[in-house]
């Protein structure tokens, strides 16, 4: 039978129900959940939160955080846009499109953890083992210059990525053995061990590049022409290290896609990049941008006391959502001598008086992370289930005994400045460390060095949170100061892990994946560029993460990331933050957006203008 007959077969076998089994057992369908419980039939028109209805047209202008030097996401060298903090939250983004929509750390599905849904492939088939996949692509995808997209761009993407591209792609796709093109729409990939649940969205997640429009460059340089892409919108006009322009794509291939329908609406998409954030609030307030997400408590309460808000033309509200917290805190390096000592690290711990900067600094807006995870069913609570104590077991020795006898609390205050119990239980942790106190200063006992560290940071606002930690800190006489230095500076030393302490977001999902290898496993602890900031190597820990990676229901999943998010309490490899369970939001009314917000995304992708208006 010729190819084109199979593949057209196969494509008529799915399009007359959500997933079809072949006599052999081999699962044919519109898209994948990790567990099977896909939300979104064969034949669904759009996704629930959107409305379809949107009017295409008007542009809109958004925040970029920092700056950039380089449009080439995929590569350690050089810092892009799309990897600046926060830019991934607008759905506004050059990166090429994946295979299937909805997978992805920070692109879940709206409303259904860890589903995907095809986008380029139209289709996904699997064994139910799951040693491989196949992807059948879309005979009318096409890049911007009209070439079709086939099996070679997806071959080439792969290749492209784990040789050349960041550190991390390697990490991400070292269990694919095989990525191959069956043909000119089919291409499969072979994976070294069967049953992983995560590894048909972990490929269906491939950004597919352009073979013809790569072949010309150099992949690892820094790219400062408007790259060729295939998704809703084109590059078309750069200002290095200041702004981007998209403009839509009136001929998108993929428009009248299901999973396209009432997203991507505006003609024109600008971006303009701040280093300050204080600066940026007031541009906004200015009117020189359209939408501003606020994460300064002070701010919110404080600094939209303006006429435009008093008048209704900037709408300023809070909207609930889902989605886990990211993991963010002081990330204590522990590859330094001086954070290699646990007692040490809780020591750092009883000395940061939440309760005083929430009251003082934040207006009380925020919520303690008592948990890697927050805001998530994946973090633990009271004390280890029975099936949580079978996977601690075996490391029981190397644990604290606490972790098995109580349940888990951050040190806490009455917020009122007075921490003298918390300085007597840091100061005997300190000591049993072999830290002393000589003449004001904390110095070691055996070798006389003083307690000294740096906390490296890019934004100014976060010198304003670390203020009572140095005061408490100078009280045991540990000497700390903050270093801000620019963006690309610090992305440099991040990257290379050339800090003491330095503050981090490590974003969660319902349904984490190979991320976890990269921010907890001790294999990718001295990877450049990699997310394990704190350098954590730990038995315990890499167990649990392998088995979070190999559960086989949300179950199995959820009592791995209990037992995990324990162990990584206990260890105090960071002194956790904060978070709130809503998205504090504002923007200039010409903006409309669906009635109900997707739970798990922001969803400004599908917001639109219907006239351009004024303000």
């Amino acid at each position: 039978m010729r190819a084109w007959l199979r593949v057209a077969i196969v494509c008529l076998a799915g399009a007359l129900a959500a997933s079809t089994a072949s006599a052999a057992g081999t699962v044919v369908a519109h898209g994948y959940a990790a567990f099977g419980d896909l939300k979104y039939p064969q034949d669904m028109t759009h996704f629930a939160w959107v409305n379809p209805q949107a009017p295409k047209g008007g542009s809109v202008r958004l925040m970029g955080s920092d700056t950039f030097d380089s449009l080439n996401p995929y590569t350690l060298k050089n810092t892009s846009p799309f990897n600046t903090p926060g830019f991934y939250v607008w759905g506004v983004s050059e990166l090429n499109e994946p295979l299937m929509v909805g997978t992805g750390e920070y692109a879940p599905s709206g409303d259904e953890p860890a589903s995907a849904y095809g986008l380029i492939a139209a289709q996904i088939e699997y064994p139910k083992d799951l040693s491989w996949v196949i992807f059948h692509l879309r005979p009318q995808a096409r890049f911007h210059d009209g070439h079709a997209i086939d099996s070679g761009d997806v071959v080439f993407s792969f290749r492209a990525l784990t040789r050349q591209g960041h550190p991390r792609y390697r990490d991400l796709y070292k269990d694919v053995l095989a990525c191959e093109a069956l043909d000119k729409h089919r291409v499969r990939f072979r994976f070294r061990q069967p049953g992983d649940r995560m590894m048909p969205l972990r490929v269906g997640e491939l950004p597919v590049l352009p073979e013809h429009w790569w072949k010309a460059r150099d992949f690892t340089a820094a790219l400062t022409e408007p790259p060729l892409l295939s998704g809703p919108w084109r590059v078309a006009k750069i200002d290095l290290g200041r702004s981007l322009v998209f403009e839509r794509v009136p001929d998108y291939w993929g428009i009248n896609l299901p999973v396209n329908r009432g997203r991507y609406n505006f003609d024109s998409v600008r971006v303009d990049f701040y280093r300050d954030l204080t600066v940026a609030l007031e541009a906004f307030k200015a009117g020189e941008y359209d939408v501003h997400l606020e994460y300064i408590a002070r701010n919110w309460a404080d600094a939209y006391d303006v006429p435009a808000v008093r008048a209704g033309r900037i709408v300023k509200l809070e909207v609930p959502h889902s989605i886990p917290a990211g993991a963010q805190g002081f990330f204590l390096n522990t590859r330094r001598q001086l954070f290699a000592d646990r007692r040490v690290r809780e020591a750092l711990a009883w000395l940061y008086d939440f309760e005083w900067a929430n009251r003082n600094l934040f207006n009380g807006a925020y919520t303690r992370s008592q948990s890697w995870f927050p805001n998530s069913p994946l973090a633990a609570s009271g004390l280890p289930t029975t099936a949580e104590q079978t996977l601690l077991q075996p490391f029981r020795q190397a644990l604290p005994a606490a972790l098995f006898r109580q349940p888990f609390v951050l040190p806490r205050t009455r917020g009122d400045g007075n921490i003298r119990e918390n300085i007597r239980r840091a100061t005997a942790l300190l000591a049993a460390a072999g830290w002393q106190m000589r003449d004001g200063k904390l110095v070691h006992a055996r070798s006389g060095q003083p307690f000294r560290f740096e906390i490296l940071i890019s934004q100014a606002s976060t010198a304003r949170i670390a203020g009572p930690w140095l005061e408490a800190l100078a009280r045991v006489g540990i000497e700390a100061q903050v270093r801000q230095i620019e963006p690309t500076a610090y992305k440099v030393r991040t990257d290379a892990y050339d800090f003491d302490v330095a503050v981090f977001v490590l974003p969660q999902s319902l349904t984490p994946g190979q991320e976890l290898r990269e921010y907890f496993h001790s294999s990718l602890a001295g990877m450049p560029g990699g997310r394990n900031y704190a350098g954590i190597r730990h038995p315990a820990v890499d167990a649990l993460v392998t088995a979070a990676l190999d559960a086989d229901s949300r179950p199995a999943l959820t009592t791995a990331m209990h037992a995990l998010d324990r162990v990584l309490l206990n260890e105090y490899f960071q002194i956790p933050h904060w978070y709130i369970r809503h998205h504090r939001l504002a923007y200039w009314n010409r903006l409309q957006r669906p009635a109900v917000p997707p739970d798990y995304i922001l969803g400004f992708q599908d917001w639109w203008s219907p006239s351009q208006g004024n303000r």
